[in-house]
């Protein structure tokens, strides 16, 4: 069993329980400041690092572990005689148990100048994980408290080498994410970008099932910490699909639900309360519904399960399921249910990255306007606050779909969706489609959103064919004079919002 370790960790998850049957051995324990306090605070005996170094933390703790007596006992080799003999000259014991996890940068430095990020960049902590993993021959180094229970009954020299890359991959991610960070600056003559991630979990297979995939994270929340209540396992297809419904109901205050159909929308509407709002979410294109996956931005109740439960779906995500609605869906084994309730307020990727033959593409991540803005060109009779409300709903939805994108709605309502056409005349004409199909009854006074400006006036008069009032989309085309006169002649009124939403 272990003899002597030392602990430095800023998260103290599950340190008590891991260190308490060791001590009990016979294990003596090494420790910093704050962790030091915490172990004392649960009644452990702790040997102070500045004891053992016989030197004070200093610089506001910037230095507390950086003393050859803290690394001579993490490097020394037992199978190199010098090395024990330096040892046993300065009276020192070997450390055979290394924990130590980071300070949190990632999570800290979002919304701290640089003179503040600064402090919470560790030094010591990497040191003393960098010198642990390098002696794994004889040294158990553990970055990670899920790992407590995997090392807390000894280990052999393959489990070693495993925690050893785990530590080096950790600490190649956290130098990653530090110098991402400081090098935001777009004029910064550092044009180099890491990503790294971690092995999450591997997938049946990809896209299709000659392919391979598997599934990688890159920090400790995101779409791979929902809970699985039931069904299938997650397929590759699946998570794109949660992928886009999710960034798609993150949009909306009100209740809203969301369907997605190979990673696009295919129905997408507001309500009064969620319940509703999925009433109209399947109707939308009761066709393309079947085998979509739906995201909420409430709990889902009793009411949206009993809509639910005849209807052949992929999978369920919300923040919250009601129990009564659980007990609804549970006779469906294959439905995957997924609830997380910090979905709405997890953080997106700053920026969006594409692979190409021989590198890859990076850039910010495309943001809409949540709110009418001032700045909007107005060409027409002006539109009430009710119309306003569904423009802005419909410009928020075309941003989510795969260019080039035409939605047709009303009472913030999708009736028919054009996406991934290789020209606008037709993605409205695809829209218009299915508006016909699903929702003939409106025939008038309908909204549309273009997520790029129309090239030629033929949208336009199709548009106005089908129904549509009232034309949202961000201008710029070199015809948009004649545009505006099909427009003004045909008494439309045209939302220009000098801002495109193109997705590939």
């Amino acid at each position: 069993m272990y003899k002597k370790a030392l602990i430095s960790v800023s998260d103290k998850t599950g340190l008590e329980e891991f260190l308490k049957p060791l001590v009990k051995k016979g294990l003596e324990l090494v420790s910093t400041g704050g962790t030091a306090q915490f172990l004392k605070s649960k009644n452990f005996k702790v040997q102070e690092v500045q004891n053992l170094t016989s030197f004070p933390e200093v610089l506001s703790g910037r230095v507390k572990t950086l003393h050859p007596f803290i690394f001579m006992p993490l490097l020394a080799r037992k199978e190199v005689k010098k090395d024990q003999d330096v040892l046993e000259n300065y009276k020192i014991q070997a450390f055979d148990l290394l924990v130590v996890n980071l300070y949190p940068f990632e999570t800290k430095a979002i919304e701290l100048t640089d003179k503040e990020k600064v402090e919470w960049i560790d030094v010591g902590g990497p040191s003393l994980l960098r010198a642990g993993a390098k002696n794994y021959s004889q040294v158990t180094t553990v970055c990670d408290p899920k790992d407590y229970l995997k090392v807390q009954k000894g280990t052999d020299i393959q489990i070693r080498k495993q925690l050893a890359v785990k530590v080096f991959q950790k600490l190649s991610e956290y130098d990653s994410v530090i110098a991402n960070n400081l090098n935001k600056d777009k004029n910064s003559k550092l044009k180099e970008f890491k990503l790294k991630g971690r092995f999450f979990k591997k997938l049946r297979y990809g896209e299709n099932p000659h392919q391979k995939a598997d599934w990688f994270k890159t920090r400790d929340t995101g779409l791979h910490s929902v809970k699985i209540i039931q069904g299938k396992e997650l397929s590759y297809n699946n998570i794109l699909d949660f992928e886009t419904a999710l960034q798609a109901v993150k949009d909306f205050k009100e209740p809203c639900v969301v369907a997605v159909k190979h990673n696009n929308p295919c129905g997408i509407a507001l309500g009064d309360k969620i319940s509703n709002s999925l009433k109209k979410t399947l109707s939308a294109d009761s066709v393309s519904v079947f085998g979509a996956v739906l995201a909420f931005n409430q709990k889902l109740d009793i009411d949206c399960a009993k809509q639910l439960k005849d209807i052949f779906l992929e999978g369920l995500i919300a923040p919250q399921f009601s129990k009564a609605g659980l007990d609804i869906l549970k006779d469906k084994k294959n439905l995957r249910i997924l609830e997380w309730p910090e979905m709405l307020c997890s953080s997106s990727n700053s920026s969006s990255l594409k692979e190409v033959m021989g590198g890859f593409l990076l850039q910010s991540k495309d943001k809409v306007s949540h709110i009418w803005s001032k700045n909007w060109q107005i060409i027409g009779p002006p539109p009430s606050n009710t119309i306003k409300k569904d423009l802005l709903f419909s410009w928020k939805l075309c941003s989510h779909l795969k260019s080039n994108a035409i939605a047709v709605i009303k009472n913030r309502q999708s009736l028919g969706l054009g996406m991934g056409q290789v020209n606008r005349v037709d993605s409205v004409r695809l829209a218009l489609m299915r508006k016909d199909k699903f929702h003939s009854h409106h025939k008038k006074d309908l909204i549309l959103a273009s997520d790029a400006f129309f090239p030629f006036p033929d949208s336009i008069e199709l548009a106005y064919k089908g129904g549509v009032r009232w034309i949202i989309q961000p201008g710029g085309s070199i015809k948009d004079r004649e545009i505006l006169e099909k427009s003004s002649e045909l008494n439309l009124t045209m939302i220009l919002t000098n801002q495109r939403h193109f997705k590939h």
